[in-house]
């Protein structure tokens, strides 16, 4: 499958589900279990790694670890990128193409600082890593939301910053820990046609009410990654204990 391809399938109210995953066998899963879409999380690969996230793993292991997810499978991989880390959006072009990817996501948090980048000098790195590759599926993280008590009164400028990475070329925008179904109705309702991302989240709306919002594309982000060390550390303690776990 093409990057066309994958750009088709962002389609609101008929949304692509992406279970994001972290290694070559989880991706294989994936594969088998008939998506038509491999997505990497950074989280779950940084922490396979053994460093923290939000851009605490060097790239070249991040970049090293995209490849050998896309080289398992057949089906097109979009590689969570975090904010770049640093690279001049040629050389990140170059380095997704290189790992066999052919979407990635970006978000505006400036790791160096923690705070939010400018929208303006954000949307030119946008509009960059598009001219830098005209193909890529570009998802623009907007971070608006991420540390909102209030996630309504922060709404507008979640709205002008996708509006913002939208023209500068993005292919979807991702209000992530958007959670508030009345704000995430009202950001998707805004944008309308441009497709978006939303995170499902375990009390938040349900994989059919994000449908009914007019998402074009769900993911797990870390959610499939906790679970299972849920469930690892949970069967240690049973073994610590005597019993066997399964």
């Amino acid at each position: 499958m093409t990057a066309a391809a994958l750009r088709a399938l962002h389609v609101p109210g008929r949304p692509l589900l992406l279970p994001n995953i972290w290694d070559a066998a989880g991706a294989r899963l994936v594969e088998a279990a008939g998506f038509p879409v491999v997505a990497t999380g950074s989280a779950a690969v940084a922490e396979t790694l053994g460093y923290p996230d939000h851009e605490g793993a060097p790239p070249g292991e991040m970049f090293a670890a995209a490849a050998r997810i896309a080289g398992a499978v057949g089906v097109p991989v979009t590689v969570d990128a975090e904010s770049g880390y640093g690279l001049e959006p040629a050389e990140l072009a170059a380095r997704l193409a290189g790992a066999g990817a052919v979407g990635c996501n970006l978000e505006d948090t400036d790791h160096t600082t923690g705070a939010l980048a400018d929208t303006a000098a954000h949307a030119g790195r946008l509009a960059a890593l598009r001219a830098a590759d005209p193909g890529l599926v570009i998802n623009a993280r907007v971070d608006v939301f991420l540390h909102a008590d209030d996630q309504a009164a922060v709404l507008a400028e979640g709205i002008a910053r996708a509006r913002a990475y939208l023209a500068a070329g993005a292919d979807c925008v991702y209000p992530i820990l958007l959670r508030d179904a009345g704000v995430l109705a009202a950001f998707t309702e805004a944008l309308r046609p441009a497709a978006v991302n939303a995170l499902y989240l375990p009390g938040g709306p349900d994989l059919a009410a994000l449908a009914k919002l007019g998402v074009a594309r769900i993911s797990l982000g870390a959610g499939l990654w906790r679970h299972t060390q849920t469930f690892v550390a949970s069967a240690l303690r049973a073994l610590a204990d005597g019993v066997a776990p399964y």
